[in-house]
């Protein structure tokens, strides 16, 4: 009993001492607060904890970029052109391209004409291809140059590549191989050379001189203000060697033709309806420097020498660009008898044509027939006082080949001459037949030459 009051004694002595105060528990995450110290006679103040959501706010530091990832190789197989694929415009910029190299174009030089509208480019190699198809090392020819700043591979996967020809210029054709030829020419413009056999006929005596002709010459042409053409020979020379060896030279021979677009006379019928008809004067000039004759027959010959001549032309027909023509020329010209020593007054008057048949300029045709008459002569014996010639001329030159581009024309000629200006010669034709080959020398393209292979015309 004893000891049951003394342990119930001091359970209530102990229950009378002030207890500690209680502290929350701290969050397994959550840093102490920490409190001001308090004063000894103030009251200790209550903090709240932080809600236990919250959480401390972690800095990510900045991502480092990463560079961009290298393009892959272009393996892009760009195949020729063939005969069917489109040719590339003459008059267009062109780009160098380079490619990833192929078995056929190891190089990767390319030209490309660009659509940038359509996101398109045609595309042909920078050299000529052998017989194989392949790359040679002759680089094209008559091209334009492409632009130095090549385009480059990233620029070109974004367009359609599309095999083509190289352009060619007017007059001029390119094969799927890249070559390039002539087609069209001027024989209006060239150097020319050539032969041909040129037997002569005399009707007084009867007889046939064999003889061969060698000719060369330079022709010009250009095209003039308000609708005017000319034209201009240089050292027209006719050799003629065998039986009887004579010559005929011009030095020079100038003329020029237009267009007039007013009417000279206006004629007007009442037959039916009213009619009006225009005639135009289409009038030009003609001259001619220095053109020597060597006349041989039998034994007799004679040399004459024509300083100068003048003549008016008119034409009564001509094409649109003023290149064919049928006309009527007339006019006087001083002339030198070097035989006989003395000057006379020599009138003529011809009509003549020249005549181109083809767009190509392959096909010529020229002709004439002109009289003249000696005037102002002094006598000399065994002929008449006052002489007359009668020239009458046709001939047509078609070209057959072209050697580097210089055509190789097929000639032929017929000529008749009757005469009395010969002393002791008597009146009357002499007749020539002639063939031969003439090489023309820079010949270059009509100036109406399309754009266009022979093939599509």
């Amino acid at each position: 009993m004893l000891v049951s009051a003394v342990t119930l004694g001091c359970a209530l002595l102990l229950g009378q001492v002030e207890a500690p105060e209680a502290t929350a528990p701290r969050a397994p995450d959550e840093a102490p607060v920490a409190t001001a110290p308090r004063a000894p006679d103030e009251a200790p103040v209550a903090t709240a904890p932080r809600a236990p959501d919250e959480a401390p706010v972690e800095t990510t530091p900045a991502a480092t970029p990463e560079p961009p990832p290298e393009p892959e190789p272009w393996d892009f197989q760009m195949p020729v052109p063939d005969a069917s694929s489109p040719q590339q415009p003459h008059d267009g910029r062109v780009r160098c391209l380079a490619l990833p190299p192929t078995p056929a174009v190891p190089s990767g030089a390319w030209r490309a004409s660009c659509d940038d509208a359509r996101k398109e480019c045609w595309v042909s190699p920078a050299y000529e291809l052998d017989a194989e198809g392949h790359e040679s090392d002759q680089p094209l020819q008559r091209v334009n140059a492409c632009v130095p700043l090549r385009m480059p591979p990233e620029l070109a996967r974004e367009y359609r590549l599309v095999p083509a020809i190289a352009e060619a210029p007017p007059g001029w054709y390119r094969d799927a191989r890249g070559r390039v030829l002539q087609y069209n020419f001027d024989l209006h413009r060239r150097v020319y050379a050539g032969g041909a056999w040129a037997p002569r006929w005399l009707r007084a005596p009867d007889r046939l001189d064999e003889r061969v002709r060698v000719d060369f010459g330079v022709d010009l042409e250009w095209p003039g203000d308000s609708d005017r053409l000319h034209r201009m020979t240089l050292l027209d020379t006719e050799l003629y060697l065998g039986d009887a060896a004579s010559y005929e030279a011009t030095l020079l021979r100038y003329d020029f033709r237009s267009q007039n677009a007013a009417p000279l006379f206006r004629v007007t019928t009442f037959y039916g309806r009213p009619r009006r008809l225009d005639i135009h004067a289409n009038l030009g000039f003609w001259m001619e420097v220095l053109h020597g004759e060597q006349v041989r027959r039998e034994d007799a010959h004679a040399d004459f020498l024509s300083v100068a001549a003048t003549h008016a032309t008119l034409d009564l027909w001509h094409s649109s660009d003023l290149v064919s023509y049928v006309r009527l020329r007339a006019g006087p010209a001083v002339e030198r008898d070097r035989t006989n020593g003395f000057f006379t007054l020599v009138p003529a008057a011809a009509l003549e044509g020249d005549l181109t048949l083809d767009r190509d300029g392959f096909h010529h045709v020229r002709f004439g027939a002109e009289a003249q008459k000696v005037l102002l002569a002094e006598a000399v014996e065994g002929r008449p006082l006052r002489p007359e010639r009668l020239r009458l001329r046709a001939g047509y030159e078609v070209i057959v080949l072209a050697i580097n581009d210089q055509p190789v024309s097929l000639t032929l000629d017929g000529r008749g001459t009757w005469r009395d200006d010969v002393a002791s010669v008597p009146a009357g034709w002499e007749w020539s037949a002639q063939a031969g080959l003439r090489f023309s020398m820079w010949a270059p393209a009509r100036r109406s030459a399309p754009v266009s292979s022979p093939e599509k015309g």
